[in-house]
């Protein structure tokens, strides 16, 4: 299994950026297909982007598009999600995710293993 402990959330305001860290703990790290997903207060789970094993393959939202970025450093056992250009309706507790791979699912109920979330909040 595979421990995960996401860092990076906070307040800040419409426009700015922020980078999110999910470190990972155990041996099959690299082997393993790593998602984001987000959650609003009164909202569904809702996909962010999430990466193959060797960071080549990797899929977004149509609502972060070209505004994230997802990164993995297998050597470190770490991944990120590099937000630029904050919006106030990207607010919600963001989830790093672990899945077995190789395929990169996109469903939340496809990744075993989650973090314990990182608070996102974008002031307008």
């Amino acid at each position: 299994q595979v421990q995960l402990v996401e860092s990076g959330g906070g307040l800040v305001q419409a426009g700015d950026s922020l980078r999110l860290s999910c470190a990972a703990s155990g041996r099959t790290y690299s082997n393993i297909v790593m998602g984001w997903f987000r959650q609003a207060p009164g909202k569904e789970r809702e996909f962010v982007a999430a990466i193959s094993r060797t960071g080549l393959t990797i899929y977004y939202s149509d609502s972060v598009k070209g505004r994230f970025t997802m990164s993995r450093d297998n050597a470190k056992k770490t991944v990120y999600l590099q937000m630029n250009s904050l919006k106030p309706e990207d607010t919600a507790a963001y989830y790093c995710a672990a899945a077995a791979g190789p395929y990169v699912p996109r469903r939340g109920d496809e990744y075993a293993q989650w973090g314990q979330g990182t608070q996102v909040t974008v002031s307008s």
